[in-house]
């Protein structure tokens, strides 16, 4: 059988769903950097079934949602529930040097992955500087 080694876990578990409403979805774990001229974000999405997995980009903010469901059936009777089920969202703001239109995504064991390539008018460039006395024109 198993047993709760942390007697206080179930009451801190409780006042988190009164104190923070049990409706609110819940945040979910990120890394993001930037290499190669793009952004790379990984979300941690343990358990969650690749299809309920919803990342949508309106206007410059990503919405990454997906939801877990509660792995209990009929019949069971439930000794430990830990693991939080429901609805977890994550909202990024992407800024106008961002290419949305070409954001790649893809999910393995649990971590959903994107690249977001930086939009190419917004990539540093060289600029040559012209010689001499020679003044610019319009």
């Amino acid at each position: 059988m198993l047993m709760r080694t942390e007697p206080f876990r179930e009451l801190d578990r409780w006042a988190q769903r009164v104190f923070n409403g049990a409706a609110a979805p819940a945040a979910v774990p990120m890394d993001a950097w930037r290499e190669d001229g793009s952004f790379w974000v990984r979300f941690d999405l343990p358990g969650v079934e690749p299809d309920s997995i919803d990342l949508n980009v309106e206007r410059d903010v990503l919405t990454v949602r997906a939801e877990r469901k509660p792995a209990t059936e009929g019949g069971r009777q439930v000794l430990i529930n830990e693991r939080p089920t429901g609805t977890f969202t994550r909202q990024l703001f992407l800024g106008e040097t961002l290419d949305v239109e070409r954001i790649e995504a893809s999910y393995d064991a649990g971590v959903l992955s994107l690249r977001i390539p930086v939009a190419e008018q917004a990539k540093p460039r060289k600029i040559e500087i012209s010689g001499g006395r020679k003044e610019l024109q319009s």
